[in-house]
């Protein structure tokens, strides 16, 4: 079977007549990018949350924040998409569940809780790991200061636990860009959608992914320079944040085992 080339097909005009192709994928990845930044917002305020909790001295609390954990972090991420898109609105009452299948962007509001509750668990467990990594004397020493718990998390704990695990949440970024892609089954355009549309009209199967890749890839290039650029300017010298407090790179070589925590 002979393949037929055409990289000319980014400029040929999609069935709607309007826009090109190039135009289509550019849309996706407007999507993708939309989906991926609201669903970490969520993913980010959840996680933070559940793994503060998981390190609270009450034991239901941290019983509480495990459960989350384990619920979230163990069902596929594509189940749970379905799950959010077709069996939610059957078991809310019958004007909400009405309510959201009549939303005209339901794929979008969709893909993102489900990317932002799947993520806050992995967020939650890194969060977890980061504070436990801290030693204890700083908690105490908090304490004997007279700063309530409430104040010792919020002012000491979790601006340094977060410095720590800023390489493992820098990769769950990355991951949430990667994951959106789940989302072209609830149909929603995003990026992976978009090349599988101009596949299916076109019938250049190379052209249309080696495209997707190709955005893919300088997309999480741009996500990886810009938290290695956060990562270097919130370091704190002399914390395990810091890769400059140990010349043989041991700080950092910590910070990215706390990563693997998860």
């Amino acid at each position: 079977m002979h393949y037929n080339w055409n990289w000319r097909i980014f400029w040929e005009l999609s069935p709607d007549g309007v826009h090109t192709y190039w135009d289509t994928l550019l849309s996706g990845l407007a999507w993708t990018l939309a989906t991926s930044l609201a669903g970490w917002v969520i993913a980010l305020a959840l996680g933070i949350s559940v793994g503060t909790l998981r390190t609270a001295p009450n034991r239901w609390l941290r019983r509480l924040a495990i459960c989350w954990v384990e619920v979230f972090r163990n069902i596929p991420l594509l189940v749970q998409m379905f799950l959010w898109f077709f069996v939610l609105p059957e078991l809310l009452p019958r004007a909400a569940g009405d309510w959201l299948k009549a939303l005209p962007n339901a794929p979008f509001v969709t893909a993102v809780l489900c990317l932002g509750f799947f993520t806050s668990a992995r967020v939650a467990v890194q969060v977890a790991a980061g504070i436990n990594a801290l030693a204890g004397g700083q908690r105490l020493a908090a304490m004997a200061l007279g700063l309530s718990r409430a104040q010792t998390y919020r002012y000491v704990l979790l601006p340094l636990g977060l410095r720590i695990v800023l390489p493992p949440l820098a990769s769950e970024f990355l991951n949430i860009i990667k994951n959106s892609s789940v989302a072209l089954t609830i149909g929603l355009m995003e990026l992976t959608a978009s090349a599988r549309s101009m596949q299916e009209f076109s019938f250049q199967f190379f052209e249309a992914f080696a495209a997707a890749t190709m955005i893919y890839l300088l997309a999480n290039l741009l996500v990886v320079a810009g938290m290695t650029l956060l990562e270097r300017r919130l370091a704190l010298r002399g914390t395990l944040g810091d890769n400059r407090s140990d010349d043989d790179g041991s700080a950092h070589a910590g910070a990215r085992a706390v990563g693997r925590a998860n």
